[in-house]
């Protein structure tokens, strides 16, 4: 992945599992990274879909048709998402699931693939451990509108993978991962795609360190023109908070008890005298 490379994470909910028995997205979250992090933007919707939700889905993400009576339908934000997710990496969990059902909702929506670079069309089936990716990697590359505007990358294929005969779901990779889940009660489309983006970044490598090489840093990072830096792009200087004399005097009360425990003496004082010896000033306290 360049460093201008966009990748969204992205999570729908359904009123079922099947396309084919006409069921559709009532929820979509989208979170995007720019070389691995997080910018803070974000595409969100609940949607109408115009018809009963299945009691298994419901009990799954807690969503009623009650609650979406006047949420907009897919084709109202259709253009907003196309444009918003176009040239990105999609990041998605089973990817053949939500695929198949956004390129069923753009087909409805009057989105052909005709306007983008690719034909042919999606579909998908399966939830959490039941779907499967096609290609190495997890890289799905056949078929409809999503995939004539964006790669697309499934965290379950690249998990069975790694992981093969385990747990592959998202909460299981969660725990895995140490990736914290307690706010997940219920399933919900833009918590669910916020948790696959840490899953994501620890699946491949995480973060080296806290802040990451200066390189890489949000400041020295190329920002594609229609992505705006997040806000603390540009870092204020590190506070230098120096200690106070309290602080001085515990630190000596702890070397002298680490010294008196240790059996070799305490190597510390001894670079110490060496330096003072030899006029180079070293602060033992430090």
């Amino acid at each position: 992945m360049s460093m201008t490379a966009r990748q969204i994470v992205v999570d729908t909910e359904t009123t079922g599992v099947e396309v084919a028995q006409g069921h559709r997205v009532i929820e979509i979250g989208c979170v995007e990274m720019v070389a691995r992090r997080l910018t803070g933007n974000t595409f969100h919707h609940y949607l109408n879909p115009k018809r009963d939700i299945d009691e298994a889905a419901a009990e799954v993400h807690g969503i009623t048709a009650e609650q979406l009576a006047d949420k907009p339908e897919f084709s109202e934000v259709a253009r907003e998402l196309l444009e918003f997710i176009k040239g990105a990496e999609l990041i998605i969990h089973n990817a053949p699931f939500d695929v198949g059902f956004l390129n069923n909702e753009f087909k409805l929506a009057g989105i052909a693939v005709g306007d983008g670079d690719g034909d042919g069309a999606g579909d998908g089936a399966g939830d959490g451990d039941a779907g499967g990716g096609k290609g190495k990697g997890g890289k799905n590359q056949t078929g409809g509108v999503i995939e004539a505007h964006c790669e697309v990358t499934d965290t379950l294929a690249m998990a069975r993978e790694q992981f093969p005969g385990q747990r592959n779901s998202l909460d299981a990779l969660c725990d895995r991962f140490a990736v914290d889940r307690r706010q997940r009660d219920l399933h919900g489309a833009r918590l669910d795609a916020e948790l696959l983006a840490d899953v994501y970044l620890a699946m491949t490598g995480g973060q080296v360190t806290l802040l990451g090489d200066a390189a890489d840093s949000p400041d020295h990072i190329t920002w594609p023109a229609e992505v705006a830096p997040p806000p603390n792009a540009a870092r204020l200087p590190t506070p230098l908070i120096p200690a106070t004399e309290t602080d001085l005097q515990a630190h000596q009360q702890w070397l002298k008890l680490l010294e008196k425990e240790s059996k070799t003496g305490a190597v510390w004082k001894t670079v110490a005298d060496d330096a003072r010896d030899s006029g180079n000033a070293v602060d033992s306290s430090n």
